[in-house]
């Protein structure tokens, strides 16, 4: 088959090539206890858009930081008990869309949370200084900082916090919450489900923020990884701090976060996609220890996979 790439043989056994900090652990464990000591401040408003079986509500807490998040969350009617749960991220520049492509899980009684990322699309707020977004360059934001102020760290704990959020609701059985997005959102879901190991199913979609030195390797920084590119040309022309920048780039690198996820994964791939090349979304799931399988698109880049939307509305709806 033609190939961007490794041989798909390879592909089944490639490991990464991007440097994992040596605190990475100790990094990840006081971020989340940050994260546990914020009072998130929840605030349900309900929204102006409403549908007969369910109840839609504009959700806000407080994450890291300061910073307000924003969700929309749809609630099935005539639910009794509690019942599963989903979490959904978007991809990078997006938010969390329209409420209507949410309500076929309303429709099978399932609640369900969309959260709009800090300083892109949607309404959550980037607490670094202005209000409104500030999308270029979030990658390396903080790169040249203490790696605790990597602005994807806090995005990171955002998912985790939501999850946490839809887990303590009355009508949520925290048991059976599951996790999807593509892209932006893959890397997220695979995030998520690190950082709150209740997970139980996740379905993530040729994630992005893996494998950093293997894009560049590969000269793809560009499309969504052109920050990498313009960091380096504006701040480090000729490399000296390579190996120092991937490095701390680490912390944020969902590879690096891929073994904690206990849930069951449920990963799409297109093998053409030169947005986030294949080995660099093969590096994440391979070292994913929990149960997993891998839906293999071979001539599909960054773009819709079809039939993908109904396999993950199949995965997930036995949860």
């Amino acid at each position: 088959m033609p190939a961007i790439d490794y041989p798909l043989e390879k592909l089944h056994t490639y490991e990464g090539r991007n440097p994992r900090p040596e605190d990475f652990d100790t990094y990840w464990e006081r971020a989340i206890a940050e994260m546990k000591a914020v009072d998130p401040q929840i605030e349900l408003r309900p929204s102006e858009f409403q549908v007969p079986y369910a109840d839609c509500f504009d959700l806000y807490f407080t994450g890291v930081k300061g910073a307000r998040i924003y969700a929309k969350y749809v609630r099935p009617k005539n639910v009794t008990e509690p019942h599963p749960a989903i979490v959904q991220f978007h991809g990078y520049s997006g938010n969390s869309g329209d409420w209507n492509d949410k309500l076929s899980y309303a429709a099978l009684g399932y609640s369900f949370f969309s959260m709009d990322c800090r300083g892109q699309g949607g309404f959550s707020e980037d607490v670094g200084g202005t209000k409104g977004t500030t999308l270029r360059g979030h990658i390396v934001r903080g790169l040249d900082d203490h790696p605790d102020q990597l602005l994807f760290r806090d995005i990171f704990l955002d998912t985790a916090q939501l999850a946490g959020i839809a887990m303590s609701m009355p009508e949520v059985d925290p048991a059976r919450v599951g996790a999807m997005g593509g892209s932006q959102g893959g890397a997220l879901t695979i995030a998520c489900a690190a950082l709150e190991p209740r997970i139980k199913k996740l379905a993530p979609v040729y994630p992005f923020l893996s494998d950093y030195k293997r894009v560049w390797e590969m000269d793809l920084a560009k499309d969504a990884y052109q920050e990498l590119k313009d960091f380096f040309r504006r701040h480090d022309p000729q490399h000296k701090r390579e190996e120092e920048y991937f490095t701390k780039l680490g912390y944020i690198d969902i590879q690096n976060l891929a073994n904690r996820i206990q849930g069951e994964v449920m990963m799409g791939v297109g093998l053409m996609d030169t947005v986030c090349p294949p080995s660099t979304q093969f590096a994440a799931y391979n070292k994913i220890t929990a149960t997993k399988k891998l839906e293999i698109f071979p001539d599909f880049g960054h773009e819709g996979l079809p039939g993908f939307g109904d396999l993950t509305f199949q995965f997930m709806s036995d949860l």
